[in-house]
């Protein structure tokens, strides 16, 4: 019987910074042994791996996509090259993978199968901005993304700031890049005063941007945050 294979999970950077700022060498390491990724997208992956691997033949990538125009019958093939032996590796676009990533199935997958999952050290945007946050870091729920609907939305936002105060629990969610401003102002219309709100953007870059403070401030002084990756926090 073949000995299957190891999933290790990839960590990328979180922008166009070098590899070697933000990753450990277990990370290069790791991509020096593996040939076979299950990956967003194609493109992002061979780059990346080309700025912290240039040594590696690209002709020797075998990568299988997995984004939201993957079909899900697709997934359980993505796993084979690990059940006949090989090690395989899984990246996100930036982050890590499996995080608020469509990497997930894959993972879970593994687990059913019986495969060995080995995640590598390397940066979280949701992590880091809860540690810069100032808030609690002993309970915080990350959300995802919140409804586009605008009374939905105004429905979710009321309801994070609740919980919030209820469970003294910070609360995390993310929005698409171009909505940033628009989600800063509603949160603006929408919050008490007193509300606090971390805007993390940019995180890991030379433009990062992380500034906590109540949506009194948030009112006077607001940051240009069009299409830069943010992360948004509320604590009541």
């Amino acid at each position: 019987m073949t000995e299957k294979g190891t999933l290790y999970l990839i960590p990328v950077p979180l922008g166009d910074n070098n590899p070697e700022e933000v990753l450990p060498q277990s990370v290069k390491r790791a991509i020096g042994l593996i040939d076979t990724f299950v990956v967003e997208n194609s493109k992002v992956a061979r780059k990346f791996i080309k700025a912290i691997h240039p040594e590696k033949v690209q002709a020797s990538l075998t990568l299988f996509e997995l984004n939201k125009h993957t079909d899900s019958k697709e997934i359980n093939s993505f796993i084979k090259p690990i059940l006949d032996g090989k090690n395989m590796g899984l990246m996100s676009d930036a982050g890590c993978p499996g995080v608020a990533d469509p990497g997930a199935v894959v993972v879970k997958l593994a687990h059913e199968k019986g495969i060995k999952v080995v995640p590598l050290v390397g940066p979280s945007s949701i992590l880091m901005s809860m540690m810069a946050s100032g808030m609690n870091g002993q309970s915080f729920t990350f959300n995802g993304y919140l409804p586009i609907d605008k009374s939905d939305k105004k429905t979710a936002l009321k309801n994070l700031e609740r919980w919030s105060q209820e469970r003294d629990q910070s609360q995390i969610f993310i929005e698409t890049p171009y909505r940033n401003n628009q989600i800063l102002e509603e949160m603006i219309q929408i919050l008490n005063p007193n509300t606090l709100v971390c805007v993390a953007c940019d995180i890991s870059l030379p433009t990062e941007y992380i500034v906590t403070k109540p949506i009194s401030l948030w009112k006077k002084s607001k940051p240009d945050l069009h299409k830069r990756p943010c992360i948004f926090i509320i604590h009541k």
